[in-house]
């Protein structure tokens, strides 16, 4: 008996209708299909938002830039009319040695900052790595509180512990045997005054910077580290040869923002020693500041912004180039 063709048609599987596509042919259409208009619809929808990043960060910056090639103190802010006087303020801060080293300062107590933080955040990050539930939501409590405390609280809080007569630290120190910091004031020293900013700045800094490289190391794929183990590498070789390769990026991001907040850190010195004793802990915030408060020169305030953020971006764009061609070798 002959099976009729629609039977036939419907019965074989193998059989295909002319002019039919298949799921796949269908797909590659689609995917082939040249696009429609574009949407501005995303573009509306951050529009407001960019423009009002604009107006309030962009209109300062530019409004600073142009001060900086004027004349302008005390009577151009009250009168107006600022005179332009070209590069005579860049001109006046480099025959200034002050400012060169206030400028060798500010890089000294970044580098500083910078290795303190990271060193001691991957130290952090290893530890909870490693420890168990209970004492890993412990330290990352603490750490979380740390950060979250605003900066002028803690200041205040590290002024109190290095007060001269009634401070917990000088009196822990006289208590260890330590004689010599009976009554001793940190803040008449240069060094003692930049030695406990730089411990106040690191004490805020390292909790970001270690939960955030905590959670990198949980993405590193445990079979890497059995492997290696397998090899016999072992501690420093593990870190060496696995953890900072697969995160090299993280460790980069980090460095670059840590660079960012130290070098313009400003509350912490300011609310401590004022950029004293002797301008020991003056960074270049700190001198534009003294500058435009005490001598009433914004214009020449105005030229050490510029240069900061100048030599911000050198250092930032150095490294990005740096860890580009690393990535390109590899």
């Amino acid at each position: 008996m002959t099976v009729p063709s629609e039977v036939a048609a419907r019965t074989t599987p193998h059989t295909v209708k002319r002019g039919a596509s298949s799921p796949r042919d269908r797909h590659r259409t689609r995917t082939n299909a040249p696009r429609g208009r574009t949407s501005f619809w995303p573009y509306l929808l951050v529009a407001p938002t960019v423009l009002l990043i604009g107006a309030v960060l962009g209109y300062p910056v530019v409004r600073n830039v142009v001060m900086s090639f004027q004349e302008f103190g005390l009577r151009e802010l009250v009168q107006g009319a600022p005179a332009f006087v070209g590069l005579a303020n860049y001109r006046e801060l480099f025959a200034d040695h002050v400012f060169w080293e206030v400028v060798v300062r500010t890089l000294a107590f970044t580098a500083v900052n910078v290795v303190l933080i990271m060193v001691l955040s991957t130290l952090v990050a290893l530890m909870l790595a490693r420890l168990g539930r209970v004492l890993r939501v412990a330290v990352m409590t603490g750490l979380v509180v740390v950060w979250a405390m605003p900066v002028i609280a803690a200041t205040t809080v590290w002024q109190w512990l290095f007060q001269s007569r009634f401070g917990v630290v000088n009196w822990v120190l006289v208590q260890l045997g330590l004689d010599q910091f009976q009554d001793y004031s940190w803040l008449a020293n240069g060094s003692a005054t930049f030695a406990l900013i730089v411990v106040l700045v690191v004490w805020q800094s390292v909790p970001f910077a270690a939960l955030t490289l905590y959670a990198g190391l949980t993405t590193v794929p445990a079979e890497l580290f059995e492997a290696a183990r397998i090899d016999g590498a072992a501690g420093w070789a593990l870190f060496r040869r696995i953890t900072f390769p697969v995160l090299r990026s993280l460790f980069g991001l980090i460095a670059s923002l840590e660079v960012i907040w130290v070098f313009k850190c400003f509350v912490q010195i300011w609310a401590i020693s004022e950029g004293g004793p002797n301008d020991a802990t003056t960074t270049l915030p700190v001198y534009a500041y003294q500058v435009a408060q005490t001598l009433n020169r914004y214009d020449l305030a105005g030229a050490v912004s510029v240069i900061t953020v100048v030599v911000l971006t050198i250092l930032l764009l150095v490294y990005f180039r740096q860890s580009l061609r690393q990535e390109t070798n590899r």
